[in-house]
C-alpha cells in the first residue's frame, strides 16, 4: 500500500513562517541577579579577654549584634589612646591608633543603649581629668591675671615717667606684656564630642592637645560633612585628622590654629540608607573620606530577640570601666606619643597580610572594586593591632612590643571589615532596584506563575518593601533587562473609557521550574 503524493500545494505558504510565530519567541539564558553573600560575624574572640567579655555581655543584655558593641569597643580604645600612641611598623612607617568606624543598623536596634554602656567609662575618665586639672587651671588663670595686671601697671608707669626714665620703664613694660601674652590657661579636658562642625573639630583639636573623638548613635556627622551648615562639603579636617597630617588654620578675626599631628576618632551607628548615600557627598570618594572608615553591616535581631536575656555582669562591667579609665588617664598627659614596636614574628604576620592585600588589588583582583579602601587596610590592621596590644596590657603596653598573636588577631578583624566594606561599596554603586528585584524574583520562584499581571504581583508583595504599585516599575524593568520576564502585548480594548488593563508579563521557563 502506498501513500498518495501530497503534492507541492500542501506546504504552500508555510515557508515564510518563523517558528516564533507558532511557539512564541525563544527565551535566552537569563542574566543572574547576584545575591550578596552572607557577611561574617564580628570576631569577638580576637579581642582581649576583658574586652571580649564586655562586648558579649552588652550584646546579650541589649539583644543587639556583637558587631555594634565590638566596633564601638575599638572606637573607645582609639579615643583613649588616639594622639598618644603610634605603631612603628617598618622603617619610617608609623601608624597612629585613631580609627573611623561606622555600623549600619535600622532604628529600633537599641543603639543608644549600647553606646551608653560602652562609652560611659570614657565620660567618667573625662570627668576625672576635669577634676584633676582644676587646680592647674586655677593656678594658670591666677598667674595670667597677675601677669596682665603687672604689665598694665608697668605700662602706666612708663607713660607717666620722666623722659630720662621712660625708655627703661617702657622696656620693662614690653617685657612684662610679652610674658603675660605667652601665658595660657589649659582648656577644660574633653575626650568626646557630638554634633560638631569641622570648624569646631579644629578648635577642639587645638585645645585638647591634638586629639578629639566623635562618638554618636546617629549619622548626623555625615550630614555635617556633606554641608548641612555651609551648603558645601567640608571634609578636610576629617581627612587630615585620620592621617595625622599637619593642620594650619588662619582665619580673619580668629586666633591661628596649628596642630602638628591631629588625631580624630569617629565611632558612629547609622541607618543603612545613610551608608548607601555616602557616595553622593561631593568629593567623599575621590578625596578618600569613604576609604578611611571601617564599616560593619550586621544582621538585625529585631523580631527574634530573647526577651529575658542574661544581664551584663557587674564584674565584667567593672573590669571594662577600670581598664578603659586607667588607660585613658595613663595616656592623657603624654605630649610625645608612645612608640609601639613589633616583634619580628609580628612583623612577619603583617607582611604576609600585606602580600595578600597586594595580590588582591590588581586589575583582576577581588579587592579591585574597593582599591582605595583596600589600599588603607594594612595600615588599619596595624592601628587595630596597637589598640589590641594596649587592651591586652593596659597598665604598661607602651613598654612592650606587639606580639605575633596580637597581630594575627588584628588581621582577623581586618578580614572582617574587608568583607563588610565590599558589601557597603557594592551597595553604593549598585542599581537601587537590585535588592527589590531579588525579592520579586524569589517570590516568582516560589509561586512559579507562567504569566502574571503587575497588579496581581503587587498584591502578593509586602507593603513594607513596596508601598505603592509604582514601586514595581524599576524592578520589572530590571527583571526584563536581565531576561527573567517579558511584557506581553496589551490586548485590544473594547469600547471606550474605564481603567486600562494591568500590564501582563510572561516568566522565563527557569522560573516555573526553579530559580
Amino acid at each position: 500500500m502506498t501513500t498518495p503524493d501530497a503534492g507541492p500545494d500542501l506546504w504552500e505558504g508555510f515557508d515564510h513562517i518563523e517558528p516564533e510565530q507558532i511557539t512564541g519567541p525563544a527565551w535566552d539564558e537569563p542574566v543572574p541577579l547576584k545575591a550578596r553573600p552572607a557577611l561574617p560575624d564580628f570576631p569577638v574572640d580576637a579581642l582581649p579577654g576583658w574586652l571580649a567579655a564586655m562586648v558579649r555581655g552588652v550584646a546579650e543584655e541589649t539583644q543587639t549584634p556583637a558587631d555594634l558593641a565590638g566596633s564601638l569597643a575599638l572606637a573607645v580604645l582609639a579615643t583613649a589612646a588616639g594622639g598618644r600612641v603610634k605603631v612603628c611598623v617598618r622603617g619610617h612607617w608609623r601608624e597612629p591608633v585613631n580609627l573611623y568606624t561606622a555600623v549600619a543598623l535600622d532604628p529600633g536596634n537599641r543603639k543608644s543603649a549600647v553606646f551608653d554602656l560602652m562609652v560611659r567609662p570614657l565620660l567618667a575618665a573625662e570627668k576625672a581629668l576635669i577634676e584633676l586639672s582644676g587646680p592647674v587651671r586655677a593656678e594658670a588663670e591666677t598667674t595670667q591675671r597677675l601677669a596682665k595686671a603687672a604689665a598694665d601697671k608697668a605700662a602706666a608707669r612708663a607713660t607717666n615717667a620722666d623722659p630720662e626714665q621712660r625708655d627703661e620703664l617702657t622696656a620693662d613694660a614690653i617685657s612684662l606684656a610679652q610674658t603675660a601674652e605667652e601665658m595660657s590657661v589649659p582648656a577644660v579636658p574633653q575626650l568626646v564630642a557630638d554634633d560638631v562642625t569641622p570648624e569646631n573639630v579644629g578648635t577642639l583639636l587645638d585645645q585638647q592637645g591634638g586629639r578629639i573623638s566623635c562618638l554618636s548613635a546617629e549619622g548626623e556627622l555625615f550630614d555635617i560633612i556633606a554641608g548641612r551648615y555651609t551648603g558645601k562639603p567640608n571634609m578636610g579636617m576629617f581627612l587630615k585628622g585620620h592621617a595625622g597630617d599637619m593642620i594650619r588654620v588662619n582665619r580673619q578675626g580668629r586666633e591661628a590654629q596649628h596642630i602638628d599631628a591631629p588625631a580624630v576618632t569617629i565611632g558612629l551607628a547609622v541607618q543603612p540608607e545613610v551608608l548607601e548615600a555616602l557616595n553622593r557627598i561631593d568629593g567623599a570618594d575621590g578625596r578618600g573620606l569613604l576609604a578611611r572608615f571601617l564599616y560593619s553591616k550586621p544582621l538585625s535581631l529585631v523580631g527574634h530577640r530573647n526577651l529575658t536575656p542574661d544581664l551584663l555582669g557587674d564584674e565584667v562591667a567593672a573590669a571594662y570601666a577600670k581598664h578603659i579609665g586607667g588607660l585613658t588617664l595613663a595616656l592623657a598627659g603624654w605630649t610625645d606619643p608612645a612608640l609601639l614596636q613589633l616583634t619580628p614574628e609580628a612583623d612577619a604576620v603583617l607582611l604576609a597580610f600585606q602580600k595578600v592585600t597586594e595580590s588582591r588589588i590588581g586589575p583582576d583582583g577581588p579587592l579591585r572594586p574597593i582599591v582605595k579602601w583596600a589600599s588603607k587596610r594594612d595600615g588599619a590592621v596595624a592601628r587595630i593591632a596597637g589598640l589590641l596590644h594596649l587592651a591586652a596590657h593596659p597598665e604598661d603596653g607602651w613598654h612592650r612590643p606587639i606580639e605575633a598573636a596580637t597581630m594575627a588577631a588584628a588581621t582577623e578583624l581586618g578580614d572582617y571589615f574587608t568583607a563588610h566594606a565590599l558589601d557597603v561599596f557594592t551597595v553604593m554603586s549598585a542599581d537601587p532596584a537590585h535588592d527589590a528585584a531579588l525579592t520579586v524574583l524569589t517570590k516568582l520562584g516560589t509561586s512559579r506563575p507562567e504569566q502574571f499581571t503587575k497588579r496581581e504581583l503587587f498584591r502578593t508583595l509586602p507593603r513594607a518593601d513596596f508601598p505603592a504599585i509604582s514601586d514595581l516599575d524599576p524592578v520589572l524593568t530590571l527583571l526584563e533587562e536581565h531576561g527573567w520576564i517579558r511584557q506581553l502585548p496589551a490586548p485590544p480594548r473594547a469600547g471606550r473609557g474605564g481603567r486600562p488593563p494591568s500590564p501582563r508579563y510572561e516568566t522565563h521557563p527557569r522560573i516555573t521550574r526553579t530559580v
